[in-house]
């Protein structure tokens, strides 16, 4: 249920690569507890497809135009969601691999900056567009969609798993980490909850279906913080069994 305790009003959440998978479960999660979703998609037949099967299982979906790379998309997807009435919560979901193998002395510095710049920059640059509406919100939360393959503490650890070599998509996500404490220390006294989500390792196209999770249990810990109480962690790594290490 929803943590707002006026239960007339709807809160509204905008989701990014919410065309699929992991996001698309966020989105139809959100919009199972009665929140007007907004699917974040840059694929305009996608984020429509999506849309009609959010509605078709009675969610208050609808589509937002959204390239996570682009200024100008950004920004109006930031007036649609103002026209819209505002925002209540924001997952940055929206994220690519940067080759999941890739080896730092054999690296496509290409690829490590696409993968920064949709991860890690995508990330501030929508979040920065959508701060205005969400502080007009009485419990405005934002999730950071993040993995345990960015976890330092993993990395380093030689009895834990942390994924093979990949020197885009593991340090993009330590970099997104750090992005959200910084957020965390900057609105420390404002309502805004900001916390970083490991879905876990979930079969979806990033990884060539070969995760052990379905996207609707990698939902689950976004879910879980995009819909925190007022009491709840700010500047925190989590997933399903609690606090990730950093």
């Amino acid at each position: 249920m929803s943590t707002d305790t006026n239960q007339d009003i709807q809160k509204t959440a905008l989701v990014t690569g919410a065309n699929k998978g992991i996001g698309y479960e966020i989105a139809a999660g959100l919009g199972a507890l009665g929140w007007r979703v907004g699917v974040g998609a840059r694929d305009e037949q996608r984020r429509e497809e999506a849309v009609t099967r959010l509605r078709e299982a009675g969610v208050d979906a609808f589509g937002v135009p959204l390239d996570v790379t682009d200024d100008a998309s950004v920004a109006a997807a930031a007036r649609l969601l103002e026209e819209r009435g505002g925002l209540d919560a924001l997952v940055n979901n929206a994220g690519i691999t940067g080759g999941m193998a890739q080896t730092p002395s054999t690296a496509d510095l290409d690829v490590v900056r696409d993968a920064v710049e949709t991860n890690v920059i995508g990330v501030i640059r929508v979040t920065n567009a959508m701060l205005p509406l969400l502080r007009r919100s009485s419990a405005p939360r934002i999730v950071n969609m993040s993995s345990s393959v960015g976890s330092l503490a993993r990395q380093t650890d030689p009895d834990a798993d942390s994924g093979p070599v990949a020197v885009a998509y593991s340090p993009s996500k330590s970099f997104l980490n750090a992005v959200t404490v910084q957020y965390a220390k900057e609105l420390a006294n404002s309502p805004v909850l900001i916390n970083a989500a490991c879905p876990g390792f979930v079969a979806t196209d990033l990884n060539g279906f070969r995760g052990h999770r379905t996207p609707e249990q990698g939902a689950a810990t976004a879910i879980r913080l995009a819909t925190l109480p007022d009491d709840g962690p700010t500047g925190g790594f989590f997933d399903d069994d609690g606090v990730v290490p950093w």
